[in-house]
């Protein structure tokens, strides 16, 4: 997949922007606050419904629009497609395919984006919702229809605290809750789904993450994940990985074991008014070493499995893609790697179709991403930049 032509109305710091991408590796250059993130972010938006740097899409509106456009013109080999996104500050988002409108969730299904940045290292060593959004992001890039899944579980997990709560305020205790096995039901419905196309994508990369992870420190940890399971009693408040369980590692099935958690925790859920079990509490466990990779690995080591994170996930897409690689973003990556790391992942990257890459610094950037470059000033795309020429960065 090769993103051809990237068009922006209102969308971050731009007013209007437009640039034409070609295969092969390209640098965003340009000084800090700039703008060259947001077109990062743009473009991966296609493939994963949401940003990032934040949860919600308002921030990705420019301030005093009420809505963004953001338009990319795909090849899929001899194929093109239009791909359009008006991302709403209030009220649902609106999407189109070759002009007729879709739904948003329709995109992924075209637009294949892996996006390495700083913020992924809360992905290691961050609350465990983090990791959840990451791979929940990949579920749907390989399979589209869990993001609807994604979207009634968390509906129905609203109406299902809504009740807790309500019961909390009156006081109900106990089986007294009858409409609450409802609400169970389409949990358990749900939330089973979840958990299943979680633990068999965390089995899917396992071996390309460790290859990764060694192609990248030039050591072999042995990284591994596994998933702490809150219907089998896992802790998520619990940072030691103790818990570390997968679907049907015993007798009955995910949606069994989650209908039978429910039932032991229904007193403390309504004590607490919340729902304690559920895809919502689990936490991907990953270590190096042996070891929990938070707390426990050092600088270095996180950015790595971090990074072998993304990589896996881009080795899995591209494995069962029938119309090219993903397109593989690598954002404000480079200053943060020791000399031997980047020329690492400047090598791995490289192979994919197409790579763009953002920096201030574009020396930080290893000669081989760095066939053409473009410079970014204050939200407008100024011109190709001379290959080689430097943008410095802010102090």
């Amino acid at each position: 997949m090769i993103v051809e032509q990237l068009s922006l109305v209102d969308f971050r710091n731009y007013a209007v922007a437009d640039v034409a991408l070609s295969a092969g590796p390209t640098v965003f250059v340009g000084r800090n606050g700039q703008g060259k993130t947001n077109l990062a972010e743009a473009i991966a938006y296609f493939a994963t419904l949401g940003s990032h740097r934040v949860s919600g899409d308002a921030p990705m509106v420019r301030d005093g629009a009420e809505a963004a456009i953001v338009r990319a013109r795909l090849a899929h080999g001899d194929r093109r497609v239009l791909l359009e996104v008006q991302v709403n500050k209030q009220g649902s988002n609106k999407a189109r395919v070759n002009g007729a409108a879709v739904k948003p969730s329709e995109l992924p299904r075209y637009a294949q984006v892996v996006l390495f940045a700083p913020e992924d290292l809360q992905i290691v060593r961050g609350d465990p919702s983090a990791r959840r959004r990451f791979v929940d992001q990949l579920l749907v890039q390989r399979t589209p229809r869990l993001a609807g899944v994604l979207s009634d579980y968390d509906r129905v997990l609203r109406q299902r605290n809504a009740l807790l709560k309500s019961a909390r305020a009156r006081g109900i205790r106990g089986d007294a809750l009858s409409t609450l096995d409802v609400w169970d039901e389409k949990l358990v419905a749900l939330g089973s789904q979840l958990i299943d196309a979680r633990a068999a994508l965390s089995d899917e990369l396992s071996t390309p993450m460790r290859h990764a992870y060694a192609a990248i420190a030039g050591d072999d940890h042995s990284p591994t994940l596994a998933w702490s399971l809150s219907i089998r009693g896992a802790d998520p408040d619990d940072e030691t990985g103790a818990d570390e369980l997968e679907p049907g590692s015993s007798a009955g099935s995910t949606a069994d074991m989650f209908r039978a958690a429910l039932a032991a925790r229904r007193a403390a859920e309504l004590d607490r008014g919340l729902t304690l079990v559920g895809p919502h509490r689990d936490d991907l466990v990953l270590r190096v070493r042996g070891l929990p990779v938070k707390g426990y690995a050092s600088h270095g080591e996180s950015w790595s499995v971090a990074l072998a994170l993304r990589l896996a996930s881009a080795e899995l897409l591209r494995a069962e893609s029938r119309v090219g690689d993903p397109l593989l973003i690598l954002d404000d990556v480079f200053a943060e790697l020791d000399a031997d790391r980047r020329e690492r992942l400047a090598g791995i990257a490289a192979g994919y179709e197409q790579v763009i890459v953002t920096a201030a610094v574009e020396a930080d950037v290893p000669r081989a991403l760095r066939a053409r470059s473009v410079r970014v000033e204050a939200g407008t795309i100024v011109s190709p930049a001379p290959v080689g020429e430097e943008a410095g960065a802010d102090a």
